[in-house]
Formats: structure tokens, C-alpha cells, sequence
């Protein structure tokens, strides 16, 4: 019935092509829009010179990532001087907070919508004609009845968003802005999607959140937990792996991380941020815990688990930020033993508190210098976290395979990546490997 709807665009507009900036939201965004689009008989396109419909799904966590969508629509504004037919479509967070800069600065874009109604694509695409511009961007979310289906991405692992949005605030990150207050999903919503995905054969399911253990606060029925959910995930048929991000270091309960260690499915993997490893930076960045609260939480953690995998992310050079302040954050990831980090020097955003802290904004040098100085000390805590796996043995799930080279691809419930010299076993298999030697980035093993 859908595609009935649409046969007056299907004449020109055959086929589409999603660029994807930013997080596994994003991503997860974007399988959700393919879906939508699919529906109505358009076919996915990987080259975006034979589009009818071009579309870039945005990320404006830093001022790179802004730029770079930015950059991207002027390439396809060049594109749609050649080929006026194409329509232009940008969605994302760049278009949650700026859709008022895209139009003046890139006129020739057809479709501005925002991270609130994805689910509106399909109407939205409806009303794309001929010198039609369209500026969907409300501020609260769109309700939607329809489902539409989800064309995941080939690979092993599916993205199953189960809130959205963030209550937080810290002063530097503009995601309250471009995603909005905290929404969870229904937990039966949830547990028949991933049930979908496991039936379509993938093996490993991520649950995300930009606080992705404050699931179901906003439901305030005391049942409607991240633990909970895991638990209820667990009891699902079949052999698959379950994974969690992104956490906020005080509300990981005591019972999520019981419910971690009573789920066999359930990875023991954490990933933290912690932005800063001085106290007095964590509360200009409006963060919910101090240094030694963040380092209590990771010990909890770690005495619950025979092992257990940390990353975490930091920011280098936040306004104000002294050189002793800056070295409390390298002694943090030493502390604490992370095995993996994100890194990033401060970027200024849109609308935050720490924007207005221009009289103590660092210098590009200054955060360049120190933000390379951050690398080099993950890399060391990441070929010390590496070493330790050497001679253990792992299960691990392959996630590809290189013929050519005759090497597996696979991955560690840790979410370490391991190189193993076979063939013999396919994409999607779970396998128990020795790992023999590490380097910086990564193992390699052999089959055991």
C-alpha cells in the first residue's frame, strides 16, 4: 500500500544513497531510513554518482564532524548543477541545530529534517517535488504508528537503540540539544526487534543509548532497567552475544553490573567515559562524579569479574584546563588500567556552557600538544591491556574473512580485534583461539 502512495516520484527518483557520519546511532538511523525508503521501491545505491536521492545523515559532536557535512553538501551541490533532477536531503544533528545556517549556506539542499523525525522520511519524501524545499525540524519527537522495516548493514552485529537522548548537561556536549531529554522504548518493542535480528542470523546485539544505563528512568516503574532488559535479552534462543553502550559512570547500579555477571550471553565489556581525570575539570564539565567516585565505580567493576574489558573517552585541553589538571588525566588511564580510549581535544559546540568560557579557552597548540600526548599514553595502556591476553585463550566471533591473505577477522567479548592465519571457519562462527603476540591495535592467535 506504501509504495502505491509514491508511484508519482518513482519515475524520477529510482534509486538512493546514505552518507553516515558520527555515532552507532547514527548508523542505526540510517538502517532505519534505508528501511524506510526501500518500502517505497527505491533501491540503495553505494555509488553516489547514480543517486536520484542523496542524503547525509550528520554528526556535530566536534566542529570537524560539522565541517565535514558541510564539505560533503558541497560536493553534491556541484553534483546537482550537472544533474538538476537530484534531490539533496541532510538529517542528523547538524540539522537538529542548524538548519537555518544549511539553507543560506547550501540553498540547493531539497530536505532538512532532524534527529526527531526520522520516522517522517517516508511523508517527507512524498511532499519532494519538482522546486519543492522542504525544513522539517520540530522540537519534540514525531509520532509514528507505521513500521517500517530496518535494512541492517552486512556484518554480525546489530545496532538496537533502546533510549535516546540525555538529561545530563555536561557543559561541553551539545547532545540535550540535538537528541533532547532522555526517551526510552518499550522493553517488548526491544526484545521483538532483537529477536528479528537474531532470526536474520546476526550474532551479536548492541544496545544503545547516549546513557544507555539510564534505560527506562523515564518509565519510573522500578522494573524498567538495564538489568532488567539484559536478563530478559539472556533468556533469547540461540547463540549470540549482547553488548551495551554508552555508560554514564553513576548510574551503573549495583544490579546492572550483577545482572552482567548472572547473563552468559551478556559481554564483560564496559565502555566509561570518564572526560577528565581531575576532579575540579570534571565539575566544570558538569559531570555527576568526582575522581575517586569514578575509580570506586571501575574497582566494583573489575572485583564482579574474573575479567573484564574498560575503555573510556577523554577531552584534552577543556577551557581552563592547567598542565597539573591535564597530567591528573594520563595518571587516570594508568589508575584505572583502561584497555582502550576515544580521545579529542576540545571542541567548542552550539548552545553549551563551556562555549560562553571564551576568556579561558586554550590554544590550538596548547590542545594539539596535549591532545597528542593523551594518544601516546592510551597507546601505552593499550599494548600493556594487549600484552596481558598473550597465551590466553578466547572465544572469539568472526566477523570476516580475508581470502586473499587467508586471514579470520574476529572479535573478543572484550571487543579486542584478532587476526588469525585460517580459513576454515565462516562469518558468524564463534571459535576458541590462543592468542600468540599483540601489537598497538590489535591480537593475533591461532585455533585451539
Amino acid at each position: 500500500m506504501i509504495i502505491t502512495h509514491f508511484h508519482c516520484i518513482m519515475y524520477t527518483m529510482r534509486k538512493y544513497f546514505i552518507e553516515t557520519q558520527g555515532c552507532q546511532m547514527n548508523k542505526s538511523d540510517t538502517e532505519r531510513m534505508s528501511g524506510m525508503l526501500s518500502s517505497l521501491g527505491l533501491i540503495k545505491t553505494d555509488n553516489e554518482k547514480e543517486a536520484d536521492l542523496l542524503i547525509i545523515n550528520t554528526c556535530s559532536i566536534r566542529q570537524l564532524a560539522e565541517d565535514k557535512a558541510f564539505s560533503k553538501l558541497g560536493v553534491w551541490g556541484k553534483m546537482k548543477k550537472e544533474r538538476p533532477d537530484i534531490k539533496i536531503g541532510i538529517c542528523g544533528c547538524v540539522a537538529q541545530v542548524k538548519s537555518k545556517e544549511i539553507k543560506r549556506r547550501a540553498p540547493y539542499v531539497d530536505l532538512i529534517f532532524g534527529t526527531h523525525n526520522i520516522q517522517e522520511l517516508p511523508k517527507l519524501v512524498e511532499q519532494l517535488k519538482e522546486d519543492e524545499k522542504i525544513i522539517s525540524v520540530p522540537n519534540t519527537p514525531y509520532k509514528c504508528s507505521e513500521e517500517y522495516p530496518i535494512n541492517r548493514e552486512k556484518s554480525v552485529n546489530a545496532w538496537i537503540p533502546i533510549t535516546e537522548g540525555c538529561n545530563n548537561f555536561c557543559t561541553y556536549c551539545v547532545v540535550p540539544y540535538t537528541r533532547g531529554r532522555e526517551r526510552s522504548r518499550e522493553m517488548s518493542e526491544i526484545i521483538s526487534e532483537a529477536k528479528k535480528a537474531l532470526e536474520q542470523g546476526f550474532k551479536e546485539i548492541t544496545l544503545l543509548g547516549q546513557n544507555v544505563d539510564s534505560y527506562g528512568k523515564d518509565f519510573n516503574d522500578g522494573k524498567t532497567t538495564l538489568a532488567n532488559l539484559l536478563r530478559e535479552l539472556n533468556k533469547l534462543e540461540g547463540k549470540f552475544r549482547l553488548r551495551f553502550v554508552t555508560s554514564y559512570p553513576s548510574d551503573i547500579t549495583d544490579d546492572l553490573i550483577k545482572a552482567v555477571s548472572e547473563c552468559n550471553k551478556v559481554c564483560k565489556y564496559f565502555h566509561i567515559p570518564m572526560q577528565s581525570g581531575n576532579s575540579d575539570v570534571l565539575k566544570a564539565m558538569n559531570r555527576r562524579y568526582n575522581r575517586d567516585e569514578y575509580g570506586q565505580i571501575i574497582k566494583k567493576i573489575r572485583n564482579a569479574y574474573d575479567e573484564v574489558c574498560i575503555t573510556s573517552d577523554f577531552i584534552a585541553g577543556f577551557p581552563g584546563e592547567t598542565e597539573e589538571q591535564f597530567i591528573d588525566t594520563l595518571s587516570a588511564i594508568e589508575e584505572f588500567e583502561l584497555d582502550y580510549s576515544n580521545t579529542a581535544a576540545y571542541s567548542p559546540r552550539p548552545n553549551t556552557k563551556a562555549a560562553k568560557m571564551t576568556d579561558l579557552f586554550l590554544s590550538e597548540e596548547i590542545k594539539s600538544e596535549r591532545l597528542a600526548r593523551l594518544n601516546e599514553c592510551n597507546k601505552a595502556a593499550v599494548i600493556k591491556s594487549n600484552q596481558k591476553c598473550i597465551g590466553k585463550v578466547y572465544e572469539v566471533l568472526v566477523e570476516s574473512v580475508d581470502e586473499n591473505e587467508g586471514v579470520l577477522n574476529a572479535r573478543t567479548e572484550g571487543n579486542k580485534i584478532v587476526h588469525i592465519k585460517s580459513t576454515e571457519h565462516s562469518v558468524g562462527e564463534f571459535i576458541n583461539v590462543k592468542i600468540t603476540s599483540s601489537n598497538v591495535w590489535c591480537l593475533f592467535g591461532e585455533i585451539v
